[in-house]
């Protein structure tokens, strides 16, 4: 995508985050063109640069959230760290962050030093639990929040919770946190400009919690594991054939009609248990059963063409390298063949995003730790014999094996 295509392009970021929820919302601000300087500790980096799985010594999980940004290597804690850190934030129009509450004040860089720094900065921040109450100051990590949301209490199967698969929640909040701090850029300069943009695991989990939450709120009831049926809608979820499972999703009664049509069961439209859409959720166990009688008659492959062609969706069920391998992520072109530093291969999932038919790209693959420190010092102004003296004091790293604590 050329820079002209990306909105964000010119917006400087200094990202202060790790592990997942910030790299995540970064990332995609990175997607929309903004330059984002990621500044990492001396004591290893970003956390998930440590975390599997691992191809050689590159961690796929540190690799999979920070495309297309930059690595600055300090020691936040010294004189000139913060200094530093005080120059790039000077500079800058965002900084990201997803320490636990008060870190930002233990670095010197509270609200009021903040503003002084920089009248125009905006703020990005996710933390655990939120900025008040009794758990504001506790950690919160991706399971525990799904827990505590609900999310586990609907995901699984009948009598038996699960966590996600992914981690959802750090995701999404990122993804939060990334609108936000848009929408504070937009706002920038004008009367209803803001400066700190705040997010919580929690909130956004609770957030997703959309009708299954609000039945639990209007009517006191605590909705339940369902395994792969929709919670109110059937026929909607998983379906055996006679080969492989189908996901179907029939969402009203024009399709419902051509479903019954499709499977030879055309008695079934007027079948008062499954007249309307409430009765079919009803009896959704004597619904499966007759579904799934005809759908076993045949595979999936002759199945899915004609629930396709009758705008009823479906779809098989994939592992990510059937998913990635798929036909119509192939032509995306979401799967970007970049090559790390070492001249290995790094396949890597391009953002999201199109812009007037451009989709998001890969400018530039996962830096080394501190790969950019004396790049981006450079540009602060600070000259090689400085640059050169501060590494000799251990106040920073220009070389990823300088930097301790590294797998």
């Amino acid at each position: 995508m050329t820079d002209s295509k990306k909105p964000l392009a010119g917006i400087r970021i200094i990202d202060l985050s790790r592990a997942l929820a910030g790299p995540y919302c970064t990332a995609l601000l990175a997607d929309l063109g903004a330059t984002i300087i990621k500044v990492e500790s001396m004591n290893g980096g970003d956390s998930s640069r440590q975390w599997p799985p691992f191809e050689n010594d590159h961690s796929l999980y540190f690799e999979s959230l920070n495309r297309n940004k930059r690595s600055v290597c300090v020691d936040f804690y010294s004189s000139e760290g913060r200094d530093i850190l005080a120059r790039l934030i000077t500079g800058a129009d965002v900084l990201v962050e997803n320490f636990k509450l008060g870190t930002l004040d233990k670095l010197g860089l509270t609200p009021a030093n903040l503003q002084e720094l920089n009248p125009r900065l905006v703020v990005g921040s996710v933390s655990g639990f939120g900025t008040t109450g009794p758990l504001k100051d506790d950690a919160g990590l991706d399971q525990v929040i799904q827990g505590m949301s609900g999310l586990m209490s609907v995901t699984g199967e009948p009598g038996h919770t699960n966590r996600v698969g992914v981690p959802i929640i750090d995701i999404t909040s990122g993804m939060v946190c990334a609108l936000g701090i848009v929408a504070a850029l937009l706002a920038r300069g004008g009367e209803n400009a803001v400066h700190h943009v705040t997010t919580s695991l929690l909130e956004t989990a609770l957030n997703l919690s959309v009708f299954q939450g609000q039945r639990a709120l209007s009517l006191g009831v605590a909705p339940v594991t369902q395994g792969n049926n929709h919670p109110t809608i059937a026929p909607y979820g998983t379906f055996r054939t006679a080969t492989e499972s189908l996901n179907i999703a029939v969402g009203n009664q024009k399709q419902w009609k051509s479903f019954c049509s499709i499977l030879g069961i055309d008695a079934a439209v007027d079948d008062l248990r499954f007249v309307s859409g409430a009765d079919r959720s009803l009896h959704r166990d004597e619904l499966t059963a007759l579904v799934e009688a005809a759908l076993t008659e045949r595979p999936a492959d002759h199945w899915l063409p004609l629930l396709s062609e009758a705008s009823i969706p479906c779809g098989p069920i994939y592992d990510y390298t059937q998913a990635f391998g798929s036909e119509q992520v192939q032509a995306l072109g979401l799967v970007v063949e970049s090559t790390r530093r070492d001249g290995s291969p790094l396949p890597l999932v391009r953002g999201p995003l199109s812009f007037d038919g451009e989709a998001a790209g890969i400018d530039s693959v996962p830096p080394l730790l501190g790969e950019h420190t004396a790049e981006v010092l450079g540009e602060l102004g600070y000259s090689e014999e400085q640059i050169a003296r501060l590494e000799h004091d251990g106040r920073l790293a220009t070389n990823p094996h300088v930097a301790v604590g590294l797998r």
